[in-house]
């Protein structure tokens, strides 16, 4: 009988690794590695890690939030989320900030949904996104720049899966989200993992790699 599907994390040989853009929000790393017997050199963004919430109140409605993103130039709906760019924060309490600080949002339940990476052929960026429950709403947050025009809605989860399957959404966080917590509903719940798992796979336990010269 084959192993349970899942990935593995490998070690190999980082023979260099250099900063070869700074920017203002993530780099570009570029590094050198021994794999299969062959020196490899790979480019790739340089992310801190980010999470997401998809908070769900009693009647099972996500809440959404939709705003302008340049890259794509569209204000699109997504769920809260934000980057893990605070030194030292736990990957949770991050996730407790931007609820507040995007939707005006507490929750009193959190579990872990799922867990991915957006493009792990040139970027490690890994997102954990959250299940909150036990929703309250907190004062608004002053926000500024592309967050200035957020606009919330409270959506049904059937609803939300019935736009991502007529692909009238498109942000990856949303549609992992909205189909995760879909099927998880549907097994009563039952594939949640505790908020406070580790997380092995996050950019900065994979920078821990060995690197010989």
């Amino acid at each position: 009988m084959p192993d349970a599907l899942q990935d593995d994390v490998v070690a190999v040989d980082v023979t260099a690794s250099d900063v070869v853009y700074d920017g203002a929000i993530w780099n570009v790393r570029r590094d050198s590695f021994d794999y299969n017997g062959a020196s490899i050199t790979r480019e790739y963004i340089d992310h801190p890690g980010a999470v997401a919430v998809l908070a769900l109140d009693e009647h099972d409605r996500v809440l959404l939030i939709k705003q302008y993103r340049h890259p794509t130039g569209l204000r699109g709906w997504e769920l809260p989320a934000g980057l893990l760019d605070v030194a030292g924060e736990n990957a949770l309490v991050g996730a407790q900030r931007e609820l507040a600080e995007e939707a005006d949002v507490v929750a009193s339940q959190w579990a872990l949904l799922t867990e991915f990476y957006t493009s792990p052929g040139g970027s490690n960026e890994a997102i954990r996104v959250y299940l909150a429950r036990g929703v309250s709403a907190v004062a608004a947050f002053d926000r500024t720049e592309e967050e200035a025009d957020i606009e919330l809605r409270w959506v049904p989860l059937d609803e939300c899966v019935d736009a991502v399957l007529a692909r009238r959404i498109a942000n990856p966080l949303l549609i992992v989200g909205v189909l995760a917590a879909q099927i998880a509903r549907s097994r009563g719940w039952s594939t949640l993992a505790p908020a406070d798992l580790p997380w092995p796979r996050h950019p900065l336990s994979l920078h821990s790699r060995n690197i010989t010269a």
